[in-house]
């Protein structure tokens, strides 16, 4: 049997290549390795070019891997092997699946690209070369740059997995507006691969060149290991003068970008949609309470908002819209601090319910600028469930008046769904990673539209002598963002004027260019690196991307139109693009073709057995009849499964084994934990996805020293119980503003100035003190908050004997200097790794300041979630006060 070696290249404009063998190591020899990036007013063309012998005295199977970005379409790919090129062919994509269905008589193709990303997917294929030979693989690819909060940014991800004899990443860079700045940055750079680094600039050209030498690329001399492993970015932005924007013209084809500056943002009337059912429990809707936290402080003072959150039940914050005053922030923020999840999801209602208050909203700013956030992670499961209804009630309710973004949280969302009602109601939708990271997507989504400075926007041109124009009306410009419209100039045409018409806070605004037509296309001769017909390009691949997302909440009649329209210039310029594919083709003997297509982001989510449009509580009435819906839905939430993606079973067994299992879970829930199924102390390692279940015996102590930090200014000291090995109470120090939390099973004392402030765990309360801020949720959690410190949340855990549970947010903010029982694991811990190769896959060893502890792999209950939740795994830890 052949043995099998990987190549694998990822590039967003990222690059990843990896070479592994079985029995020969790099057998198959990466001997060159180019990226060739050209930047021509925002227009990327990449070509790829990896070279490779096979150095085996046998046949051996390259795979080759490039990962792109999502908004990117391949134009180009070729394998050379041995001098006869193998080219990959643009075809419409039901008929390239036809031909190669036909082909092989095996079914569908699992195709050469998938999604592998928040911004990624990946081109993928293989290729078996003979002994001693050679193959060359070359893709290219093209995108627009997207200017995002006032820059655009190219990053490359670097990770050859083997030293590279000829190894060369090139940007070229061309904006004839002018390049305002410009910086290389990277996670891997030392001082030897610096040398590698080039960066030329002129006032409209840069280049930037790595080229590191074999030896640069070692980790160490004696070692053939790389460096090169990690982002290697580069960002920039154009100068910009004229205040209508600035007009390019090549081969009779036109791009306009226009992008204001030093303008007033427009007050914002924004109500936050949250989803608080079942699914979202524990990390999610922790991320969203530091995320909305952070948002909160980001509002400006003449800004108005509100929150409505939903389950099952829909629950209004304020019955109307709150100016962002340093009161109702404050205010709102002990509100975020106490959401906690559990129920169904009525989308429906809670987005009519938001609409209904932004129109009974009064006393709101004359030029202002209303729109709706709404955050789900589930498919709709209480009220109205029909997808298609309910985005035909928010069209309806919305009308045009407000703009609607829709934030998918994970991958049990139905991005199809958002994506159209975002669209359809002058918003964009957008998927939220469930990474360690989430909390900061949400926060950068929302800095994307937190500064609206212009609103109905109109680019007009001459309609005698400019056809093809792409979308030239937009209602919204946000600061740190781009306009781009395109299209064909007539020949005739000496002078090409535009007139911009829109609304800024202070005025109505109409704005005048005039481009020189002859002029402006002298700007682009003689640029040697350029590749003359951009802007025609540039034309196809914003139209096309256009009439695609326009064909998304079209009418049926009108979606074929537009997506035929967009097929012909898919074909037309050879684009890889959702409507066609490439057919890949193979030296004799091997799998002859394999196809190339382009996924979606909707096509990036877990499978689902219920029918688009139908109804899940429907559904799960008829698949589950002797079952409650109640029961159901609890039993989703614990078994891991958002509500109402049930797969159907026809076969009466399946029936009854699952309707018995419903029924063990209500006979577990009814029953109630044992404390020993909780650890005392639970912590996330910091950038690490590893929780870590923390014993102390602290009996023989007064209190233990839990955690400290100079720098944050903080204190925490915990006390267990008599009668149970759980804390029973936490005493919590400030030095800015010199404060007391003490907090035991009874209840909360505030202590501050030489007051005390009693706050019962029978009931909901906020108290501030100086900026900070302690929250109770009645009977379940107490929040302490203060600006730029760590949160502090103490969940009460109610069994025979109660007890309480500490954990953190926003934990980056610890010091270096932070010590304590506690606090030691967030500065000073860290996984070792091949401590043993005989080691248990349940069994790791942690280094904790300087000593080495053996952790072991267990399932606690987590205090942060409801009780009735399932284990979690831990890395579980004994240590000594």
């Amino acid at each position: 049997m052949e043995e099998r070696t990987l190549l694998a290249l990822m590039v967003f404009s990222s690059l990843v290549v990896l070479a592994e063998t079985i029995a020969q190591k790099h057998a198959i020899e990466i001997y060159s390795l180019h990226v060739d990036c050209k930047v021509t007013s925002r227009f990327a063309h990449t070509v790829i070019t990896s070279k490779i012998v096979n150095r085996a005295n046998e046949s051996r199977e390259a795979t080759f891997e490039v990962e792109l970005p999502k908004t990117a379409f391949i134009t180009n790919f070729s394998m050379s092997i041995d001098g006869k090129v193998y080219p990959g062919i643009i075809k419409e994509k039901a008929s390239a699946q036809k031909e190669y269905d036909t082909a092989i008589s095996r079914g569908q193709s699992a195709g050469l690209v998938k999604i592998t990303g928040r911004k990624l997917e990946q081109f993928h294929v293989s290729v078996s070369i003979a002994a001693a030979s050679k193959v060359t693989f070359e893709l290219t690819y093209e995108e627009l740059l997207k200017r995002q909060l006032g820059k655009f940014e190219l990053l490359i991800k670097v990770r050859p997995k083997q030293l590279v004899k000829h190894f060369q990443i090139d940007v070229h860079i061309f904006e004839p507006q002018g390049i305002s700045f410009l910086e290389t940055d990277s996670t891997f750079m030392t001082n030897e691969l610096t040398e590698a680094l080039t960066k030329v600039q002129n006032e409209t050209k840069a280049h930037i060149l790595f080229k590191p030498t074999v030896d640069q690329q070692k980790i160490n001399p004696e070692l053939d290991e790389t460096l090169l492993n990690g982002d290697f970015v580069v960002r920039y932005d154009v100068k910009r003068g004229a205040t209508a924007g600035d007009i390019q013209i090549v081969n009779g084809y036109f791009v306009h970008y226009f992008a204001p500056r030093e303008m007033p943002v427009f007050p914002k009337n924004v109500i936050f949609v949250i989803d608080r059912s079942g699914s979202m429990a524990g990390r999610k809707i922790e991320q969203t309470r530091e995320a909305l936290l952070k948002i909160l402080q980001d509002l400006r003072p003449e800004d108005h908002f509100g929150f409505i959150t939903f389950s099952s039940k829909v629950a209004e914050w304020k019955s109307s819209l709150l100016q962002a005053t340093a009161e109702n922030v404050a205010s709102a923020t002990g509100f975020v601090q106490t959401l906690s999840a559990s129920g169904g999801t009525d989308i429906n209602r809670a987005l009519l319910t938001a609409v209904s208050v932004l129109d009974k909203a009064e006393r709101l700013p004359e030029r202002s600028v209303s729109m709706i956030i709404l955050l789900t992670d589930g498919q709709p499961t209480s009220g109205e469930s029909n997808v298609q209804v309910i985005q035909e009630n928010i069209q309806k309710a919305v009308n045009g008046k407000y703009a609607l973004f829709c934030l998918g949280f994970g991958f049990d969302v139905s991005y199809k769904f958002l994506e159209k009602m975002a669209l359809s109601n002058g918003g964009i939708a957008r998927r939220i990673y469930e990474n360690a990271d989430a909390a900061l997507q949400l926060q950068g989504f929302y800095q994307e539209v937190a500064t609206p400075i212009l609103m109905r926007i109109e680019m007009q041109y001459p309609e005698n002598a400019v056809e093809g124009l792409t979308k030239n009306n937009f209602k919204l410009f946000f600061e740190g963002s781009e306009i781009i419209v395109s299209g064909k100039i007539s020949n005739e045409l000496d002078l090409l004027p535009v007139e911009i018409k829109a609304q800024s806070h202070g005025s109505d605004l109409t704005l005048k260019e005039e481009a020189n037509v002859k002029e402006k296309e002298q700007v682009f001769k003689n640029q040697s690196y350029i590749f003359g017909n951009f802007i025609e390009r540039l034309w196809a691949y914003l139209t096309i991307q256009q009439l695609l997302e326009k064909s998304i909440s079209a009418q049926e009649e009108d979606q074929k139109t537009l997506e035929a329209q967009a097929l012909e210039l898919s074909l037309q310029y050879s684009f890889v693009t959702p409507l066609t594919s490439m057919v890949v083709t193979k030296p004799a003997g091997q799998e002859q073709t394999e196809l190339a297509n382009k996924p979606t982001e909707a096509d990036n989510e877990k499978p689902s057995s219920v029918p688009v449009g139908a109804s899940l509580r429907k559904l799960s009435s008829r698949y589950f009849p002797l079952a409650s819906e109640d029961d159901l839905d609890a039993y989703r939430l614990r078994s891991g499964a958002p509500p109402g993606r049930w797969r159907s079973e026809s076969q009466s067994g399946s029936k009854k084994k699952l309707l018995s299992v419903v029924a063990r879970v209500r006979d577990k829930m009814r029953a109630q934990p044992l404390a020993n199924e909780y650890p005392q102390l639970l912590l996330q390692l910091p950038k690490q996805n590893e929780i870590i279940c923390l014993n102390t015996d602290g009996k023989a102590q007064p209190s233990v020293h839990l955690l400290s930090d100079p720098e944050q200014g903080l204190t925490v000291m915990g006390k267990l119980g008599d009668r149970i090995n759980h804390f029973v109470q936490f005493e919590i120090t400030y030095v800015n503003p010199p404060a007391l939390i003490h907090v035991s099973t009874d209840e909360i004392l505030l202590s501050h100035n030489n007051k005390s402030i009693q706050l019962p765990w029978t009931e909901s309360a906020t108290s501030t003190a100086q900026g900070l801020t302690v929250s109770v949720e009645k009977e379940r959690s107490v929040t302490a908050s203060l600006s730029d410190t760590v949160t502090i949340k103490i969940s009460f855990v109610k069994l025979p004997d109660d007890f309480l549970g500490l954990y953190f947010l926003n934990t980056d903010r610890f010091s270096d200097r932070v010590s304590g029982v506690l606090g030691q694991f967030y500065s000073k811990a860290q996984f070792l790794s091949n401590f043993n190769v005989n080691q248990k896959a349940d069994e790791r060893l942690l280094s904790v300041s300087g000593s080495e502890h053996k952790v072991t792999r267990q399932y606690k209950k987590d205090y942060r979630l409801e009780s009735t939740s399932d284990p979690v795994p831990c890395w579980s830890i004994d240590v000594t006060p």
